[in-house]
């Protein structure tokens, strides 16, 4: 054994056997205990509103993304006054028929948002 390992080695007392099997290093393998995880029960209709719910936020971040890049474009001037109305008039459909499809799921505007813990908010 080098001289140099043999000094750090009994520099930490690794150079003489274990006082007691407890100090002695563990060398048995210990399986990890068997988890079963399970998905809470939900019927067919409450999996399919929270899927529907999840694809109205989905689609409402969209929209939201959508007009704030046409308020870009329009403060920037790069939208004809024929282009803006059009778009205009297509973001307030869409925001109708996302109302629309909300209301047929009996859902809230509070509903289609997502809490980011600490982030906050997905919409404010």
């Amino acid at each position: 054994m080098p001289n140099s390992l043999k000094v750090t080695l009994t520099s930490v007392g690794l150079d003489q056997p274990p006082a007691s099997a407890a100090d002695a290093p563990c060398t048995e393998v210990v399986a990890p205990p068997q988890v079963t995880l399970t998905p809470p029960a939900l019927s067919g209709e409450k999996a399919v509103n929270g899927l529907a719910q999840l694809v109205l936020i989905l689609v409402r971040l969209l929209h939201e993304l959508l007009e704030r890049q046409a308020m870009r474009r329009a403060e920037a001037g790069h939208l004809s006054d024929e282009e803006l109305e059009r778009v205009g008039a297509t973001l307030m459909q869409q925001a109708a028929e996302l109302e629309r499809l909300a209301a047929l799921l009996d859902l809230k505007p509070e509903d289609l948002n997502l809490d980011l813990g600490p982030l906050g908010r997905l919409f404010n």
